[in-house]
C-alpha cells in the first residue's frame, strides 16, 4: 500500500495510470486508450490531448 503524500505525489501516480496502457503495448498513444478518465481530464484542461506523444516509450515513466 502506498500513502499519497503530497499533490505532486499524486499527479505523478495519475500520469503512470495514465502511461500504462502505452507502457504495456495495448495502445500506440495515451489519448487513443477508452477507458481511461484521461480524456475528461482533456476535456477539463487538466492535461493537453497529445499529452506524452513524445516520450520514449522504452522508458520507466511513472516508476
Amino acid at each position: 500500500m502506498h500513502l499519497i503524500r503530497n499533490e505532486e505525489d499524486y499527479a505523478r501516480h495519475i500520469d503512470y495510470i495514465y502511461w500504462n496502457p502505452v507502457k504495456h503495448g495495448w495502445t500506440k498513444q495515451v489519448k487513443d486508450w477508452p477507458y481511461s478518465s484521461f480524456h475528461k481530464h482533456v476535456d477539463q484542461g487538466v492535461y493537453p490531448l497529445d499529452w506524452a506523444c513524445d516520450i520514449d516509450e522504452s522508458s520507466n515513466y511513472g516508476e
